[in-house]
């Protein structure tokens, strides 16, 4: 009984246990197997970076406080997060990994970087 590789259709010769005729025909197979799953990972992962160099940036220029709408132009996501912290005094912050802000009133949000997340590099 001749195998045929999963991939392509081709004869596979070597071990009994093959199932593809060469490492590209494997790396095709399970790149579609995953395809799917890897574009959703892929795209929050791009909007989580994308969030966190917004709040890095504004942090970093010195802005601790600026207006939601500010973050809504520069195309901040509100939807995605990594994190959520709240304090001892019922303060809720929404973090992009070390970075984070909390809503001040008025339309307003205040920055925050959490130090903490700096040490694990």
């Amino acid at each position: 009984m001749e195998k045929k590789c999963l991939d392509c259709g081709d004869s596979i010769r070597g071990r009994i246990d093959k199932k593809f005729c060469s490492d590209q025909c494997r790396n095709n197979y399970n790149n579609r197997l995953n395809r799917e799953t890897s574009n959703l990972v892929r795209n929050v992962h791009g909007l989580l970076r994308k969030n966190r160099r917004i709040l890095a940036d504004l942090y970093n220029e010195g802005r601790l406080k600026v207006h939601r709408d500010a973050l809504f132009v520069l195309g901040y996501n509100f939807s995605f997060f990594t994190h959520i912290i709240e304090t001892s005094g019922g303060q809720t912050y929404y973090y992009c990994f070390e970075y984070g802000f909390r809503e001040a009133g008025n339309g307003f949000i205040e920055l925050k970087e959490n130090s903490r997340y700096l040490n694990y590099q």
